[in-house]
């Protein structure tokens, strides 16, 4: 079916805001065109199709030494992924050899953590007017970009993700800087592994916090606390339609569970930071670089 390019713009109302305050979530229907969501599907399979799988993947690891050489070069990969466009993947879709079990595009958990910078497609949707009007219209300040992700969730193998906050892998003082903006690209629904989340639990602040390790050892982070203990009952699934956009507090509890079904359940997100008065912890593992300094959500056009 046709829709218009911009079906939602400035449509947000002062009751979805309070909404969204309350509860640490909101969900806005039809704000991505389905042709937005396509063009998005189709651009990351062209990433996916000219993908240089990781030298750690592909080497063949035997002993324990050679072993703990792939979790340390796995670790390095991630912690240099800020601004680069880099692959994350499923366990066990290789074999050890470094050789694909799996169709390479159904071996991917997630690519990340800089296509809003380095991609035209993501850079145009992350900076859209009608998520710029969105983010004035939450009162963002002075939000900036500080990570993107593409999130595949694979028929049958997509792993769950445990309950967590984002603000324990975002850290910032004050709390409460950080929203992650979730779009389904696809239909989530509870079979395919849609989002879950504890309503107002954004409001007790967070209870661990992930930072990095002095250089040169291993593991490159540490937990600082741990993660509460919720009972499945607290959560309320989220389904949602592809094109939705999922608004997500950094302090809001939320978690998925593994995709059983035979359909995917791929997802653009990215988070911003207000960055007005806002201090962004040194320890987090993502950090501004000389090639990537966190850009402006705001744009002069």
């Amino acid at each position: 079916e046709k829709q218009s390019a911009f079906p939602a713009m400035a449509s947000v109302t002062d009751e979805q805001i309070q909404k969204y305050q309350n509860e640490g979530y909101l969900i806005l229907e039809n704000f991505f065109a389905h042709e937005e969501c396509d063009a998005m599907r189709d651009r990351i399979q062209k990433i996916v199709d000219e993908m240089d799988v990781p030298l750690y993947c592909r080497t063949e690891f035997s002993t324990q030494q050679e072993e703990q050489l792939r979790a340390q070069g796995s670790a390095d990969y991630f912690m240099t992924s800020g601004d680069k466009i880099r692959f994350f993947f499923e366990k066990g879709v290789f074999d050890e050899k470094g050789n694909f079990l799996v169709p390479k595009e159904r071996s991917i958990n997630k690519i990340g953590h800089a296509l809003h910078a380095f991609d035209d497609v993501f850079k145009t949707i992350t900076h859209s007017p009608k998520v710029q009007e969105l983010g004035r219209k939450l009162g963002l300040q002075d939000p900036v970009i500080v990570q993107s992700m593409y999130i595949f969730k694979q028929p049958g193998i997509g792993g769950e993700v445990t309950p967590h906050q984002d603000a324990t892998f975002l850290n910032t003082n004050p709390l409460g800087k950080v929203m992650g903006f979730w779009i389904a690209l696809e239909d989530a629904t509870i079979q395919n592994g849609c989002l879950w989340f504890i309503p107002g639990s954004h409001k007790d602040g967070i209870s661990r916090q992930m930072v990095r390790t002095p250089e040169g050892t291993y593991p490159r982070t540490q937990f600082r606390g741990s993660e509460r203990n919720y009972e499945d009952n607290q959560f309320v699934a989220v389904p949602v339609k592809k094109g939705s956009l999922v608004l997500i507090c950094g302090e809001v509890v939320h978690k998925s569970a593994l995709n059983t079904s035979e359909k995917s359940r791929h997802a653009y997100a990215f988070h911003i930071m207000d960055s007005r008065g806002t201090h962004w912890s040194e320890e987090n593992w993502l950090q501004p670089t000389q090639e990537l300094r966190f850009p402006s959500l705001y744009t002069q056009t």
